[in-house]
Parts: C-alpha cells; sequence; structure tokens
C-alpha cells in the first residue's frame, strides 16, 4: 500500500484504474475517479502508543508551511484589524456596526466559495487532476432548490449561512463588549491566546461530531439535515449550503466562549475557521495543484466519504469518535465490504423488529 502524496491506493472497488472486463465477471462499477493515499488515519494525538516526535509533526503539517488553517487565520487578523468595529462600538446593537461586519462576511464568502467554484468548476483549471468523484454538478433536478445544486447552494450559503454567521458575530462582539463574556489581553494573554487558537479545529472535531450524529437522527435528518445531504457530489458551495437550523447548530459552536474566555480575534477566527474550512473541505479536489504539485490541501476524503455513503465519518481526523464510535470507515476496500456487512446487518435487525412490533 502507498503512502506517498498523490499515489492512490489500489482496488478493485475504489481504483481510478478499473479491472479489465472479462467473459466470466461483470466489472464492478467505478466508485472514485481519485484517491489520496489510504488508509485514512486520525491526528497523532491519539495513537498508540503515543509518539510525542509524531505528534509534533502532525501539529507543525497541519499549520505549515501552507494551510487553510493558516490561511483563514491570516483572513481573520485582516478582517480584525482592516475591517472590523472597534469593540467599544459594540456595546450597543447599532446598523452601522453591524451592516459592516454581514458585508465582510459575505464578500469572505463569495470570494472563498465564488473563487474555488470559478478555478475547479466553471474554468475547469485542473480539469479532474485529484479530483475524487468525476461526477459534474447537477444542473437539472426537482430536489434542489431552483432546480440546480450550485443555485441551490449559493442561496443557501448567502441567505441562511452568511446572515447566521453574522448574527452569531454580533452577539458574540456585544457580549465581549458587556462583560458578558470574558476577555483576554491581546497583549497580557497572547500564549492562552495562541493556545485557544491552535485549539480551535480540534474543538471543532469534537462539537461538529456531536451535533452531526444528532442532525442523522431521522426525525431531524428528514426534516433538517437532508438538505445539506443532497449533495452526495460536493463543491465548494456545498459546504455552507445548510438548512437555517443546521446553520444554528454548526455556527453555535463559538457559544462555548461564554465560559471560555476570548477576544474579537479568536471570535472572528472561530467563526472563520468553521465556515471557510467548510467551503474548503467540500471542494472535492484533494488540493490545489499547480505544474504538478500539490500546493495546498484542500477537500478532505473522509468527509467526501461520509457525503456518498452517509453513515459513516460523522466528525473529522482530528480526534477520533468515529474509530471510538464504530462509524470509521478508512477508505479502503476491506473497510467498505465492514461498512456494507454492517449495513446490511442493521437493516435486517431492524426489520425484524419491525415485524415482531
Amino acid at each position: 500500500m502507498s503512502t506517498a502524496q498523490n499515489s492512490p491506493h489500489v482496488d478493485p472497488i475504489f481504483s481510478p484504474n478499473p479491472r479489465p472486463k472479462s467473459s466470466t465477471t461483470r466489472e464492478k462499477p467505478k466508485v472514485w475517479h481519485y484517491l489520496p493515499p489510504l488508509p485514512l488515519q486520525s491526528s497523532a494525538y491519539f495513537r498508540t502508543p503515543f509518539s510525542l516526535v509524531l505528534a509534533f509533526k502532525w501539529m507543525i503539517s497541519s499549520w505549515l508551511p501552507l494551510s487553510e488553517r493558516l490561511i483563514i487565520l491570516a483572513l481573520s487578523v485582516l478582517s480584525w484589524v482592516f475591517f472590523h468595529p472597534a469593540i467599544e462600538a459594540c456595546s450597543e446593537f447599532a446598523l452601522g456596526w453591524i451592516t459592516q461586519i454581514y458585508l465582510r462576511n459575505l464578500v469572505l464568502m463569495t470570494f472563498i466559495a465564488g473563487g474555488l467554484h470559478l478555478y475547479f468548476y466553471s474554468s475547469k483549471k485542473q480539469d479532474n487532476d485529484l479530483k475524487y468523484d468525476a461526477r459534474a454538478q447537477i444542473e437539472k433536478n426537482k430536489k434542489f432548490t431552483f432546480q440546480s445544486q450550485v443555485k441551490d447552494n449559493i442561496f443557501w450559503s448567502i441567505v441562511s449561512g452568511v446572515t447566521i454567521w453574522t448574527g452569531y458575530e454580533v452577539l458574540m462582539m456585544w457580549s465581549l463588549a458587556n462583560g458578558y463574556v470574558p476577555m483576554l489581553s491581546l497583549t497580557d494573554d497572547y500564549l492562552l491566546l495562541a493556545l485557544l487558537i491552535f485549539l480551535v479545529p480540534i474543538w471543532e472535531t469534537l462539537y461538529f461530531f456531536v451535533i452531526h450524529r444528532f442532525l442523522h437522527w431521522p426525525p431531524v435528518y428528514k426534516t433538517i439535515h437532508h438538505l445539506h445531504h443532497r449533495n452526495t457530489n460536493v463543491a465548494p458551495w456545498s459546504g455552507m449550503s445548510m438548512h437555517p437550523i443546521e446553520h444554528l447548530l454548526f455556527l453555535g459552536s463559538v457559544m462555548i466562549h461564554f465560559f471560555v474566555a476570548a477576544n474579537p480575534l479568536l471570535i472572528i477566527f472561530h467563526l472563520q475557521y468553521y465556515t471557510l474550512s467548510a467551503i474548503s473541505t467540500h471542494t472535492g479536489f484533494q488540493g490545489l495543484n499547480i505544474g504538478g504539485r500539490m500546493v495546498i490541501a484542500l477537500g478532505t476524503f473522509h468527509h467526501q466519504l461520509h457525503h456518498r455513503f452517509f453513515e459513516c465519518n460523522y466528525g473529522g481526523l482530528e480526534v477520533p469518535m468515529d474509530q471510538w464510535a464504530g462509524s470509521f470507515h478508512d477508505g479502503t476496500d476491506e473497510s467498505h465490504k465492514q461498512f456494507i456487512q454492517k449495513r446490511k446487518s442493521q437493516s435486517l435487525k431492524a426489520r425484524s423488529e419491525k415485524a415482531h412490533v
């Protein structure tokens, strides 16, 4: 099994190079166009036996030399310095500073999601290189708003996503300004601030797993989460295409700062990380490939598997919640067979229980 970057694992179901046809064997349909190195592995923070060296390498590689986290942190700093109201102005709700935050968030959403969509899908600058699923976006289907996947995703991302993102940011800034959220000093608490910024992705994985399992509870899935899961083949605008109630749950992660100290920069980063990383990880591509070299990782095959098969990989790789809960799919053929067998067993059990009611 290859572990080299951009070197796909070969198996009969997932391989981008399917088996040759024969007179006695039907060819299995190809599921994926591109595969990352497999099996997928969770972060080194929770592996046993624990290795401090591997954990340190994981931490450094997840931020440096160029990563979505580092870019989002840079955007957060720029947003805070140049496009954010003074915290003193936030002590009272006023249309001026609220509109300033909304417009900045709208520009960020449009620039990031729109820019990635333009590059990968409209202009096809990378063709299908490093693209997990080679299928095109759905243009005409009644299950989508406006019968178009792209238009549907843009609508829900902007109308609901940007509005609720801004609403949470406004609430937290007002709470900071009025002392309802403990304030960190940039000069005196810079080490704690750096630690909390580092912990945001870990908290995101824990929080997301919990709410995501709730969203897959059948009554909630049918009324709320199905809107996001209409996207079986994801693209940048799919990341924040959600029902308003799901946006409230997803971005509600920032409410932890009523108990954990923060400052405006941390609040901005927290919300931008949740929002913008959702866009980048739904790109549908492993990364941005320039000159035959992947310069930055974007999509996550771990979550792509979830969109394709629904009942696996509810969390992320930062904390192995799926391994602990028994819902992990590592992308290999063996793991997929175990997943299918488990799903069949659960289906048979459900039918049996229904028959005895």
